[in-house]
């Protein structure tokens, strides 16, 4: 390990002495690749300066040690030195997570997909609760939100909703939503007041770029049609709305949340390159060995990840043993403790495969 943060550090320099040539900046694409690359280094470089320190301060406290006789100074070098041990494991620690192998959709953008399952209306209705809690909670991360299909019921609930969050790392962090989340509750409909367990399933796919999916023009069909809207109401007098079929897969794409036929066809092409991604990615992790998948983020989609119990204010995230009773807080968006908790133990999961393997 410390080989490699040895290179890593010599690499670091000599990627900063590049950043300060002078006609580095002229070459816009470069200069964006070099400044990417020293912030994805600048924490693992920041972290292994500050243990290289802390193991030269247990140096000086044991030498201080040695040849100190006066019993203040030799109380002060053994405070010294107890504080350095236990720096230097958590530096120890944050180092080896720091050099887990990233996953490379890290930092793309991502197009998510809420979809009402059991629970009929009900079920609905949650579906635009959770979108609501998503767009609280993204706002907050200052991401910018596109709504690409929504297929709405009259009572102010979704079938369905796809929905595009742009920003930095939006996957890191948004990855582990994916799953079936299940609300267990009395419904104002519900008279008896008996309460119902209903399901929503949440997909979360990695934004996918050309270059990522190839689609064959032989592939598609591509229908154009008037935008409709709740009850099958006229919503516009062009045939702006676009229907994507594709072939292999079965895919149908409706996209009309646009007034353009253009501005339509290029969000459905967006959405079926990144469902077509995400189902590589699916393929991908079904062929990995057990032991190198990871449990939490983007497992199993009809894996049940989540519990919002509404007569106990709790929400449980079923993948980390994680009970929370702030149930308002976070339909409102306040998701970050559930994410950071997530993130924790993929984290835990994934040095413990490393020593396994080791």
């Amino acid at each position: 390990m410390f080989d490699k943060l040895d290179d890593t550090l010599r690499h670091y320099e000599e990627l900063m002495n590049t950043l300060s040539e002078p006609d580095v900046a002229n070459d816009a694409a470069r200069f964006r690749k070099l400044m990417k690359e020293q912030s994805d280094l600048a924490p693992i470089v920041e972290t292994y300066k500050e243990y290289k320190q802390c193991k030269q301060n247990i140096e000086d406290s044991l030498a201080m040690l040695k040849e100190e006789s006066d019993e203040e100074m030799r109380e002060l070098a053994k405070e010294e030195l107890n504080d350095s041990k236990a720096r230097l494991e958590e530096l120890e620690n944050k180092l080896k997570i720091l050099l887990l192998p990233k996953d490379p959709n890290d930092d793309k953008n991502v197009i998510v997909e809420i979809r009402a399952g059991a629970g009929g209306d009900e079920a609905a209705l949650f579906a635009a609760e959770i979108y609501r809690m998503y767009i609280h909670y993204a706002e907050s991360q200052k991401w910018k939100i596109e709504t690409l299909e929504m297929e709405e019921i009259g009572i102010g609930g979704m079938k369905s909703v796809n929905f595009m969050l742009s920003g930095p790392s939006v996957y890191s962090k948004m990855k582990y939503e994916s799953g079936v989340h299940r609300v267990q509750r009395v419904p104002e409909t519900e008279s008896a007041g008996r309460i119902h367990t209903s399901t929503i399933t949440v997909a979360v796919m990695p934004e996918a770029e050309d270059v990522d999916v190839k689609i064959e023009d032989k592939d598609i069909r591509i229908d154009v049609m008037r935008a409709s809207g709740n009850g099958g109401q006229c919503v516009n007098t062009t045939d702006s709305a676009v229907r994507l079929t594709h072939y292999p897969t079965g895919i149908v794409i409706y996209s009309q949340t646009e007034k353009s036929q253009i501005q339509n066809k290029e969000k459905a092409f967006a959405l079926l390159r990144t469902k077509l991604y995400d189902l590589e990615l699916q393929k991908k992790q079904d062929a990995e060995s057990a032991a190198r998948r990871s449990q939490i983020g983007t497992g199993d989609r009809s894996e049940k990840i989540r519990t919002y119990n509404f007569p106990q204010g709790r929400v449980t995230d079923h993948r980390i043993n994680l009970t929370l009773y702030k149930l308002d807080k976070i339909m409102n968006g306040d998701i970050q403790e559930i994410i950071d908790a997530c993130i924790a133990a993929d984290q835990a999961k994934k040095l413990a495969n490393m020593q396994d393997e080791g």
